[in-house]
This record gives structure tokens, C-alpha cells and sequence, in this order.
């Protein structure tokens, strides 16, 4: 089965780290424009700091970081996807959780300089990032059950099974008793 909504997140997600690091690159107002794409105008006057290459170089590198592996998760996804149903799976949860960890720190970062307005800007950023794993997720774990291809008869008797272990472990703990013990022992 093939991940579109997985290939199609990767890819978008590693051209928009992508296109953040080159922006970030120019060194005249790197790091400004680079809040700029994201939705935050600030002038780069007003921060210098912003535009020194002990911070630019860094942030662009990890910017680009990202960007790789996304793309890695879009390779790897449309190679193997058909083939395997958690093709991609592991990188992509890296690059999920280094995208957010990096929005994180430009969160951390922009307030101590005391850029105002980054809370929102990199709140909506992070959403999007959780949505987009989310979907990422659902859309693996349903191909993952259509792999798994068990007749529905089973998987309601499973259900019954568990739900019915449940009520009685909940109905012991409630009354007291001791639970009932596989061998019938208790």
C-alpha cells in the first residue's frame, strides 16, 4: 500500500526547512528573514545580534539538518513503502522530533533576545508539525492493519475478549476481591 499523505508531508515538510536554511544563509538578514517566511516581521537593525555568523551558521545548519531528514523519510517512504508497511517510520519520528526540538530552541532563543510575537508564530509551526505526525502516524498504522489482513470475525472476538477482561479485572478491583487467576485459582 502506498503512504501518499506520508510522502507528500515529508516532501513538503523537508522543501520548507530547506527553503528556511537558504534564506537563513543570507547573512545580511538572515535569521530576520528567515522569521520573516515564518510569519514574524522584524527589522534586523533592531536585533544585530541576530545577523552574527556564531548564530546564523548553526541555526542554518540545523535548518538544513531537518530539511535532510525529511527527505530521507520521502526517500525511503516511496522506496520501500510498497514493500514494507513501516518503511520509514523510524526516520521520520527523528525528523519529527529534531523539527520540533529545533522550533523549540528558536522559541528559547527569540525570547531571550525578546522578539515579541515568536510564541504564536512558533506554536502554530509546532501544530502543524504535530498534525502532520499525527496524520503520518494514522496513515501507517492503517496500512499496517490492512497488512495484517485478519478476518473481522477475529478481531470482534479479540475485542470481546479484552473488553470482557477489563470489566472483570475493573469489577475485582471495585469490590475488593482478589482477581481470578488464569488457572481458575485465585
Amino acid at each position: 500500500m502506498r503512504h501518499v499523505l506520508s510522502s507528500v508531508l515529508a516532501l513538503h515538510w523537508a522543501v520548507v526547512f530547506a527553503l528556511l536554511a537558504y534564506v537563513c544563509m543570507d547573512g545580511s538578514r538572515g535569521i530576520a528573514a528567515a522569521l520573516g517566511v515564518l510569519g514574524l516581521s522584524i527589522q534586523g537593525g533592531r536585533f544585530p545580534q541576530l545577523e552574527n555568523v556564531a548564530v546564523v551558521a548553526p541555526l542554518s545548519v540545523a535548518l538544513l539538518t531537518v530539511a535532510v531528514l525529511f527527505c530521507w523519510a520521502f526517500v525511503e517512504t516511496l522506496l520501500n513503502g510498497a514493500a514494507r508497511p513501516d518503511a520509514g517510520e523510524s526516520v521520520a519520528r527523528v525528523a519529527f522530533i529534531f523539527a520540533s526540538s529545533l522550533l523549540s530552541l528558536i522559541l528559547i532563543g527569540g525570547v531571550a533576545q525578546g522578539i515579541d510575537g515568536l510564541f504564536v508564530i512558533v506554536g502554530i509551526q509546532m501544530t502543524a508539525l504535530l498534525a502532520s505526525y499525527v496524520a503520518v502516524t494514522a496513515e501507517r498504522r492503517s496500512a499496517f492493519a490492512a497488512a495484517m489482513n485478519l478476518p473481522q470475525g477475529d478481531v470482534r472476538a479479540a475485542s470481546r475478549m479484552a473488553m470482557g477482561a477489563a470489566h472483570s479485572s475493573l469489577l475485582s478491583r471495585i469490590s475488593g476481591r482478589p482477581e481470578n487467576k488464569p488457572g481458575g485459582s485465585r
